[in-house]
């Protein structure tokens, strides 16, 4: 089945554009504009859209006058959208904010205990995104402030269907990434740094203490 054919996008004021300014048919409008033949009669006849200012096709890169040219000398021919100039940027959405059911969220801080126990490594931006708790929730599970405190017991998040296996897995895997790199950057800043007794300013290692003068034996003997 083909694809349905791309339309103005106001296409009544398309539509008056090109009964007041070509000499293409009723049929050829409606099929380009998404009208019926009646409803474009309607409009030559200013029983329809009534007010509406023309918008011009052309300019808006939405038909070429070569096409309305050819299209005025056949009848037949049937307009299509020219493509567009300028490609338009794809917006990427925004991910929603993980749903848990009501019956779920008190089993959240159980879940949050079971990662700080288990998985200490795991950031809180990555607990957030998994169970789908906050900031706040992860801190007062971890100082043992929160409300519910004495009651709250670590329990594994797939076990409580807050997320899947391979989402833990995911997380897990991708904080130990984020751990061990960042280990691998502080040891190599730690390699680049230089002993303290090489450092310019510091004094000498292990300096040798100073001979004490010896004193010399008074000479007795006079001139």
């Amino acid at each position: 089945m083909a694809a349905e054919q791309q339309k103005p996008l106001m296409p009544k004021a398309t539509a008056v554009w090109l009964v007041d300014n070509t000499s293409l048919s009723f049929d050829q409008i409606a099929d380009f504009c998404g009208l019926h033949p009646l409803e474009v009669k309607g409009i030559a006849d200013e029983d329809v859209a009534k007010g509406i200012k023309g918008m011009d096709p052309v300019s808006a890169g939405q038909l070429t006058r070569e096409q309305i040219e050819a299209a005025e000398k056949n009848s037949a021919l049937r307009l299509k959208m020219a493509p567009p100039k300028h490609k338009m940027p794809v917006v990427k959405q925004k991910k929603a904010p993980r749903y848990t059911p009501v019956s779920k969220r008190q089993d959240k801080p159980d879940a949050v205990y079971w990662i700080l126990r288990n998985h200490p490594e795991m950031p809180d931006a990555d607990i957030i995104k998994l169970i789908g708790t906050t900031k706040a929730t992860i801190q007062k599970i971890r100082e043992r402030s929160h409300w519910n405190a004495t009651n709250i017991k670590a329990v594994d998040p797939v076990t409580l269907g807050l997320c899947s296996q391979l989402e833990l897995d995911l997380a897990v895997s991708r904080a130990a990434s984020k751990r061990e790199r960042a280990e691998k950057r502080a040891a190599k800043a730690g390699s680049t740094l230089l002993p303290l007794h090489d450092m310019p300013g510091a004094a000498p290692a292990a300096e040798q203490p100073a001979e004490e003068p010896v004193a010399l034996p008074e000479d007795d003997s006079e001139a």
